[in-house]
């Protein structure tokens, strides 16, 4: 599938809220030239499905775009309209997560508990969102991965830094979803880019990090 083929390349996910459907290419083609290779808009942004739409044209085939948020089957449905592969939401919502696997989109759906994420597995997930990600911690997603089937992805967001990448790799996480950190609509072109850049490189270092303690 050409969405795990995107997050393996680069397993960061660009969570674009409150753009403007004018400015999603723009902020597209530099998070594309800097190395990201998925893209959501939230669906509490301005007009967010011709957002999406925009982005799906312009990035559809070389980008896992869609929408994040999501709340209802509806909204899945009209992501699909608006050419987005990708559904990303903040909770378990079974329907969402079923509708989603049947329109064959990448969902990941949000999980805190082990009970969410069996939940959101059941429902057909295999890429689980830990969120909101700071409030529970590396040790968290730790114990979560110990009855996780193997197969299964986790992608901490909300409030990952930097800083701390290789801790949260340390304890089993697949990827990142990156708000703040990556984007707010004041932010120039250029400071998204050296945004993007730095998180990218944060993460070569860590992967590199872990695998010279792994030699050692």
């Amino acid at each position: 599938m050409q969405a795990d083929l995107l997050l393996n390349e680069m397993p960061l996910v660009a969570i674009l809220r409150g753009v403007l459907p004018e400015h999603v290419v723009a902020v597209a083609d530099v998070l594309y030239e800097s190395g990201i290779r998925a893209i959501e808009v939230p669906l509490n942004s301005p007009n967010p499905f011709a957002s999406i739409a925009a982005l799906t044209a312009h990035r559809g085939s070389d980008c896992l775009t869609g929408a994040g948020t999501v709340l209802a089957v509806e909204d899945v449905r009209r992501t699909q309209e608006a050419g987005g592969t990708l559904i990303v939401a903040p909770n378990c919502d079974a329907d969402v997560i079923s509708e989603s696997v049947r329109l064959k989109m990448h969902v990941m759906p949000g999980i805190a508990t082990a009970t969410e994420a069996f939940a959101a597995i059941r429902a057909g997930a295999t890429d689980l969102k830990l969120f909101p990600a700071i409030t529970y911690g590396p040790q968290h997603l730790k114990a979560l991965g110990s009855v996780l089937p193997k197969h299964v992805r986790v992608f901490p967001v909300g409030g990952v830094s930097a800083d701390r990448i290789e801790e949260w790799l340390a304890a089993g996480a697949a990827g990142f979803g990156f708000g703040s950190e990556l984007f707010r609509p004041n932010y120039s072109l250029k400071e998204i880019e050296q945004r993007a850049r730095r998180l990218i490189q944060a993460l070569h270092e860590a992967r590199r990090a872990l695998t010279d303690k792994t030699a050692k």
